[in-house]
């Protein structure tokens, strides 16, 4: 039986055809197929401020990336005080009449990240503000002295330095300084003394206040696991960088779980680059005592959003920029306030002889006026 040669022809098309369109269906089934249980693959380059928006089988990639920069802090603080003369021994050895001052020596350990290749860290201020001796031990099993550089006793931060003749990891801030209610957080740091833990997460809020005692506070709140040794670790995204550093958990009697506090990165990269540049830090001062409005039910009822004037300095910014008692000022710059401690904020993490475009409400009225901060007293 012979074929002739259009039907050889279509045949071949129609095969060719059939293949193709297998073979398409076959490689977009590929490309398309996703990675165990359904959750998309973790590891891909991050594209500018794209986040996942579903979570990866594992974050051993972002422990990878951070972890080699947190270092274990280790400190000693050495107290003098006099041996009871009535101690039997001690009249044994040096007479009844002896008194010769005993040195006491407290060990600590908490955390620290490394921020630059050349030795910086960060830490928190309560763990090294008394410190005669800080040792920072690496990931790697290195470990170094450690001097300090600056404390900020505002901000519960502190800068240390090491020296090293080889490579030091650092860590990798986020793009994002304020995380989202909601995001995955990882916290990486030295609980206990036990060496690096990993703990996971999420942002429970943000902007919290009355937590401890330093005068400014705008703490990220996290359900992640933060324990006595985790203070100055890292706080990480899901890419492994830096949103904040660990500093607080809430432990009232009868204990608590899950709430714990972190320094963001707001915070950081306004008070670590002075630090390491002047020791010490400026701070804007306007001038004002002001109070939030919900203590005013009048006043709340018609501006649920504000600050109220309730003091103004002589002399001051404020002063000069014509501010009063009664003032509510509901935006700095453009930005909304929202209470008194974003007024605090605002100005506190400005440079001194920064200028700040003021508008709020004057009675029935609405102002607007011009500061120029001082440095803070």
């Amino acid at each position: 039986m012979t074929i002739s040669n259009s039907r050889l022809v279509l045949i071949s098309v129609l095969s060719g055809l059939l293949f193709g369109a297998a073979y398409h269906f076959l490689a977009r089934e590929h490309e398309a197929a996703p990675a165990p249980n359904g959750r998309l693959s973790y590891g891909e380059q991050r594209n500018g401020n794209e986040r996942p928006s579903m979570l990866p089988n594992s974050f051993h990639a972002a422990v990878v990336t951070a972890a080699p920069a947190v270092v274990s802090i280790y400190t000693e603080e050495v107290s003098q005080w006099q041996q009871v003369p009535g101690d039997r021994v001690f009249n044994n050895l040096f007479g009844e009449d002896g008194e010769l001052p005993v040195n006491r020596i407290s060990t600590s350990q908490g955390s620290g990240v490394i921020i630059s290749n050349d030795g910086y860290i960060i830490t928190n201020e309560h763990l090294v503000a008394n410190a005669d001796v800080i040792t920072a031990a690496l990931a790697d099993g290195r470990q170094f002295a450690a001097t300090k550089v600056g404390t900020d006793k505002v901000t519960d931060l502190a800068v240390l330095k090491i020296n090293s003749a080889g490579a030091l990891p650092q860590i990798r801030l986020a793009v994002e300084e304020t995380p989202r209610v909601g995001d995955v957080v990882l916290t990486i740091g030295n609980p206990y003394g036990f060496g690096q833990t990993v703990t996971m997460g999420i942002v429970s809020a943000t902007g919290r206040r009355n937590v401890t005692d330093t005068p400014l506070q705008d703490f990220i709140q996290v359900d992640a696991a933060i324990n006595p040794g985790n203070s100055g670790g890292a706080l990480v995204n899901p890419y492994g960088e830096l949103i904040g550093i660990n500093t607080a958990v809430y432990a009232p009697r009868g204990g608590a779980q899950g709430i714990g506090f972190a320094v963001p990165l707001r915070l950081v990269n306004y008070v670590v680059p002075q630090i390491i540049e002047n020791q010490t830090v400026q701070r804007g001062w306007l001038g004002v005592q002001v109070d939030d409005l919900i203590y005013y039910p009048e006043l709340f009822a018609k501006h649920a959003r504000g600050t109220i004037v309730t003091g103004v300095f002589e002399n001051s910014p404020a002063a000069e920029a014509g501010l009063q008692g009664g003032d509510i000022i509901t935006h700095i710059n453009g930005q909304p306030v929202i209470n008194a401690q974003d007024l605090l904020l605002e100005a506190t993490t400005t440079r001194p002889q920064t200028r700040l475009e003021i508008s709020g409400w004057r009675g029935h009225l609405e102002f607007s006026a011009q500061a120029t901060l001082a440095a803070r007293p």
